[in-house]
C-alpha cells in the first residue's frame, strides 16, 4: 500500500516566497524546484531534500503558524548540526536544543512564519 513519504508542506501567509527563498534557501542551503504552472498562480515556493523528497511552502489564506505539529528535518552528522545551530543564530533566529529522545541531537527553530522546525541527527547505535 503505502510506499513512503513523498513531500511535507508547511503553511504560509500570502506573499510568503521572498521569506521562504531567504530561509529555506539561502539559510537551509535547500534547492528550490520549479512549480508546474497551474500551481504556481497559488504561490509558495517548493524545496528539494538530498533523499529526493520534497518541502512545500505553501500559500494559506487563514494562515496560522504550526507551533505543534513540524517537519524534522535530517542532517548528516553532528557537526553539521553545529554549525546549522550556529548559523541560524548568527541570522537572528533562536535555536532551542532538546535532549530528550534518547539516541538523537536536535533542535527547534521557527521558519519566518513563525512554524517549528526540528533540525536532527541520529546517533550510531552503540554495539
Amino acid at each position: 500500500m503505502i510506499a513512503g513519504l513523498d513531500h511535507v508542506q508547511v503553511g504560509a501567509p500570502a506573499g510568503c516566497e521572498e521569506r521562504a527563498r531567504a530561509f529555506y534557501g539561502e539559510l537551509l542551503e535547500l534547492a528550490e524546484l520549479p512549480k508546474p504552472s497551474v500551481l504556481a498562480a497559488r504561490g509558495g515556493v517548493w524545496f528539494a531534500l538530498d533523499d529526493g523528497r520534497q518541502l512545500h511552502i505553501g500559500v494559506d489564506p487563514g494562515f496560522v503558524a504550526a507551533r505543534k505539529a513540524h517537519p524534522a528535518l535530517a542532517l548528516r552528522s553532528p557537526a553539521a548540526l553545529e554549525q546549522l545551530a550556529a548559523h541560524l543564530e548568527r541570522h537572528g533566529h533562536e535555536v532551542g536544543w532538546d535532549g530528550d529522545l534518547p539516541g538523537v541531537r536536535r533542535f527547534y527553530v521557527e521558519d519566518p512564519f513563525g512554524n517549528r522546525l526540528e533540525l536532527l541527527v541520529r546517533e550510531p547505535l552503540e554495539r
